[in-house]
């Protein structure tokens, strides 16, 4: 387990099947989705505590359990927003009509409690784990909230793939706040900056005057990054952005949520 080769791929599968459950859980049934919710809500909070007290050990044990712990905080946001507990004060579509400022307002709106939520959560960990030596499970979190954020403004701004298979029905209103582009000029910046920061973490990690639990906690990131970019790439690839997840998603019958000449659909999170 102090092996940097099993911390990525621990990581790399966590990333995935966490993801899978994740939409498996969204396409339930509504008791079975609010029994999940509330399971969701009670492994976040363990995962809180856990945080708090992983945050001053400094082995591998501590930095794989700050990183699955910070997986389930964020597991539930994602949770909680997919099947649209916590999205934000507008629930329905957006005419085509609406451009430039207002429609980036109003594509805020559409999922500010959400924002918000995750926002107050990552400064709780921040203020929990600060000046401890284990940051894996800050560190964690912020590369999933910075490049999460990133990969919704490249979405705003337009992207080749959409992905909206991702996208439930009750969400269905939300495709209509992005568009399809072969690529904007915020993405080689967001791109750009996140392959600077891994290369870093990557430099950090192989200092030969790193710990094993260094190492691993900085792998584990490091991977997580790494994942983060490669979804980036795959919003503008000729690619199948469903096919890792395929076995998670059933297909199902959406009325267009657009109306006549709106914006070209999009999933919101991915």
């Amino acid at each position: 387990m102090s092996t940097p080769a099993f911390a990525v791929l621990f990581a790399i599968f966590i990333w995935w099947f966490s993801t899978g459950i994740v939409l498996v859980l969204n396409r339930l049934s509504r008791a079975a989705i609010n029994r999940s919710l509330l399971l969701s809500s009670l492994l976040g909070l363990a995962a809180l505590f856990a945080l708090a007290h992983t945050a001053r050990q400094t082995g591998a044990a501590g930095a794989y359990c700050a990183f699955t712990s910070a997986l389930l905080v964020w597991g539930w946001h994602e949770l909680t927003f997919l099947t649209g507990w916590i999205t934000g004060p507008r629930k329905h579509a957006l005419p085509g009509t609406v451009t430039g400022w207002p429609r980036f307002v109003q594509s805020v709106r559409a999922i500010l409690w959400h924002e918000l939520g995750i926002a107050a959560v990552g400064t709780l960990i921040i203020v929990m784990t600060w000046g401890e030596p284990n940051q894996v499970g800050t560190g964690t979190f912020l590369v999933l909230w910075v490049m999460r954020t990133s990969a919704k403004l490249n979405l705003f701004f337009g992207v080749r793939n959409l992905s909206e298979a991702f996208l439930p029905t009750h969400l269905a209103y939300l495709e209509s706040f992005f568009r399809r582009r072969p690529m904007n000029l915020f993405f080689p910046l967001a791109v750009g900056a996140a392959c600077a920061a891994l290369a870093l973490l990557v430099l950090r990690a192989i200092d030969a005057g790193a710990s094993d639990g260094q190492v691993v906690g900085l792998t584990l990131v490091s991977t997580m990054l790494a994942m983060a970019i490669v979804e980036h790439a795959l919003l503008v690839l000729p690619l199948d952005t469903t096919a890792l997840w395929r076995w998670a998603i059933r297909p199902a019958h959406r009325p267009p949520a657009n109306p006549p000449g709106a914006i070209a659909p999009v999933h919101p999170n991915r």
